[in-house]
């Protein structure tokens, strides 16, 4: 209760009502699979469009090298194609691919690819001196109690600690490193040769000192990072595995020695920091280019299931379909091509343990037969998956001729056009695929009536109508989960509740919560149901939400649960639909 310790008028601020809720995304995939580069563990990164994902994963793969396991890059081109807007995407890589690296003199500095491919051999790396900061000598004194020699500066700020000075006349110059750097008063570990002959407090002094750092150019493609004025200094902010951290594209591990007045320039490279042009008394800064080697891709002969599985490491260092258990935006799931029983299995065991996201599987392209695609089929039994068939036919834009690809990405970009267009309630089918110009095999109206009660969804070529998406089941055998809107509108439902009502915990658990509670979920659910997601005529048939007590005991109560029960009534697809014709007679009313 608030303290009312004077006289005056107080107003204060209560919540009484109900509290908005926002529905949550349905259409945000997640892909996993080969890509030419990005982290093999971690957490999966956000991509927006097909030039993004070249940028962060790489381009197209070749059939000679991959294999069966090149089409995670066309799989998210033709989700962005079919109406996807966003994903994560985590890459997997052969246990054997190995990292570009170039070590330099004495293996001071090691520089590799950020991540493993052969895609780090075109790296190229430039080092060349720099300083973060320069002054000059006002003062040169000697401590009578320690007898160490002091020099005043006009700005000791950037000089720290371990780093290494030079100091410069004009004509010559030596390098000192600094011992303690405070309140403009700088000490060396040797003393300068120059003595108080540094002295220069001149407007425009001749005689300085600068630091001696180095900055490093990263270059891949038309990718360029800089990272300047790095240095050897453990201690500093701008060590160089601190500075280079942020990189995108290289890691370096630094050996670090003994701070010695060499320039750290001269201590990687071996070469002196400045260079004076033959018949010329122009002197210049010299720089270091590094070609990166030894990068490899791996060979697809030792990828097994469990690459695509993954291994839990803790958070941030999780593999495979386990690194999406630290991403609660994705709402779908596919991994494109791969249709090993193993790994589909666990996909969806994935999506039905977390409860929040749905499964597109693919189904092997050899098999095309009915008695092939049953056996396949009948693996699996989820309401959090899907299954199509056949493959697509679409452009190759690497090896510029048609190839064939799996259908799970451009589904996954139709179930994202449909959400935009209808909602999660339509069913993401009678669709038209686009960029798809044919058919690894064309079903049959026959094959189909034995395929689609099995959970089945074929895409099919219609004269005049193109190629569409023919089927909107799950593969379940409960017939209350059979259509994939159906399951897809229940985890929208269960995961916008879920997120928008964090606030209902630790609050008193009384009548006034529950009344909230329920008017704030009926608000929802209406506008659910005016959508058109919900049937009946009235939101009494649409839905019901119940909290009393009712619902709860008093012993639920005590133990701090509050139950809400709530009831809906999804749409279903019109999957078969009815003509009933009969003649017309001349007597007939």
């Amino acid at each position: 209760m608030p303290e009312y310790l004077s006289p005056g008028v107080y107003v204060e601020e209560f919540e009484s009502g109900p509290r908005p809720m926002e529905g949550v995304s349905t259409s945000t995939a997640g892909f996993i699979g080969l890509a030419e580069k990005g982290e093999v563990e971690g957490l999966p990164l956000l991509v927006t469009n097909v030039a993004d994902f070249q940028r962060k994963f790489g381009g197209y793969l070749s059939q000679n090298e991959f294999g069966d396991y090149r089409y995670l890059a066309y799989a998210v081109e033709h989700f962005f194609i079919n109406g996807g807007g966003r994903c994560y995407v985590m890459r997997v890589a052969p246990n054997d691919a190995k990292a570009a690296v170039y070590e330099t003199q004495d293996k001071i500095l090691v520089l590799s690819a950020k991540n493993p491919g052969i895609w780090g051999d075109k790296l190229r790396v430039k080092i060349y001196p720099s300083s973060k900061a320069k002054t000059q000598i006002y003062q040169v004194t000697n401590d009578p109690v320690t007898s160490e020699i002091k020099y005043k500066v006009k700005n000791s700020a950037g000089f720290n600690g371990g780093d290494v000075v030079m100091y410069s006349d004009g004509e010559k110059s030596e390098y000192v490193v600094v011992k303690s750097s405070q309140d403009n008063i700088l000490t060396f570990k040797t003393p300068l040769a120059a003595g108080e002959g540094a002295v220069d407090d001149a407007l425009l002094p001749k005689r300085i000192l600068t630091t001696c750092e180095f900055s490093i150019q990263v270059v891949y493609k038309d990718i360029v990072e800089l990272f300047e004025n790095v240095s050897l200094n453990v201690s500093e902010a701008n060590y160089i595995e601190k500075a280079v951290s942020r990189s995108n594209l290289i890691r370096v591990t630094a050996n670090p020695t003994e701070p010695a007045p060499i320039p750290p320039f001269k201590v990687i490279t071996g070469k002196e920091e400045f260079v004076k042009a033959e018949g010329s008394e122009k002197i210049d800064l010299v720089s270091e280019i590094f070609a990166l080697s030894g990068g490899s891709n791996g060979s697809i002969k030792s990828i097994t299931a469990a690459d695509f599985m993954g291994v839990d490491n803790g958070p941030g260092k999780r593999s495979g379909i386990k690194a999406f258990i630290d991403n609660d935006e994705v709402s779908l799931m596919s991994i494109p091509g791969v249709t090993d029983p193993d790994v589909q299995l666990s996909l969806v065991a994935h999506c039905e343990s977390l409860g929040s996201r749905f499964a597109v599987l693919d189904i092997p392209r050899e098999k095309k037969t009915v008695a092939d695609v049953e056996t396949h089929r009948n693996i699996f039994d989820s309401n959090y998956s899907a299954m199509y068939s056949p493959w697509l036919q679409v452009f190759d834009p690497l090896e510029k001729r048609n190839i064939f690809i799996p259908p799970s990405g451009s589904v996954l970009g139709v179930y994202a056009r449909v959400d935009t267009q209808r909602g999660v309630h339509k069913a993401p089918a009678n669709e038209v695929i686009r960029a798809c110009s044919g058919l690894d095999c064309q079903y049959n109206k026959g094959e189909q009536d034995i395929l689609n009660p099995k959970g089945v969804n074929l895409i099919r070529y219609f004269t005049g109508e193109g190629i569409r998406v023919w089927g909107a089941r799950t593969a379940s055998s409960n017939s209350l989960w059979k259509y994939i809107n159906v399951r897809r509108l229940f985890i929208f439902l269960e995961e916008s509740i879920k997120k928008n009502t964090n606030w209902v915990v630790f609050e008193p658990n009384d009548e006034a919560l529950w009344s909230r509670v329920q008017r704030t979920i009926e608000n929802f659910l209406t506008s659910v149901w005016r959508s058109g997601a919900l049937m009946g005529s009235s939101t009494a048939e649409a839905f019901f939400v119940k909290v009393d007590r009712t619902t709860m005991s008093q012993d639920d109560i005590d133990n701090g649960r509050l139950i809400c029960v709530i009831g809906v009534a999804p749409v279903k697809p019109a999957e078969f639909v009815i003509f009933r014709i009969t003649q017309k007679t001349g007597d007939q009313q």
